[in-house]
C-alpha cells in the first residue's frame, strides 16, 4: 500500500479534470479524494497498490482533453482509513 499527496498545476481547473481522476481511480481501485486548490491547482489524496496508483499517475499527468498539466508536486504521506475515492469541496 502506498499514499501520496499530489498537486497537479497548470490548466487543470474548468475542464473536468477532478472527475477525470475520479473515474479512473474507481476504475482502478484506488481511494482517496481530489479537490481544487485556491491557486488553480488541484490537489489529490492517492491511496492504493503502488502499481495501480502508479498508473492513476500516468493518467493524470496527460489529464482530460482541454487540460495542460504543467508540473506535479507528489509526496509519500502517511496513509489513512479511506474506503472510496470521491471528490472533496
Amino acid at each position: 500500500m502506498i499514499c501520496l499527496r499530489v498537486r497537479a498545476s497548470g490548466r487543470v481547473q474548468g475542464v473536468g479534470y477532478r472527475r477525470f481522476v475520479t473515474v479512473h481511480a474507481k476504475e482502478l481501485q484506488v481511494s482517496g479524494w481530489v479537490r481544487n486548490l485556491p491557486g488553480g491547482g488541484v490537489e489529490a489524496l492517492l491511496q492504493g497498490e503502488k502499481k495501480k496508483v502508479g498508473e492513476l499517475l500516468n493518467h493524470m499527468k496527460t489529464g482530460p482533453a482541454g487540460s495542460l498539466v504543467s508540473g506535479m508536486d507528489i509526496s509519500e504521506v502517511d496513509c489513512q482509513e479511506i474506503a472510496e475515492f470521491k471528490v472533496v469541496y
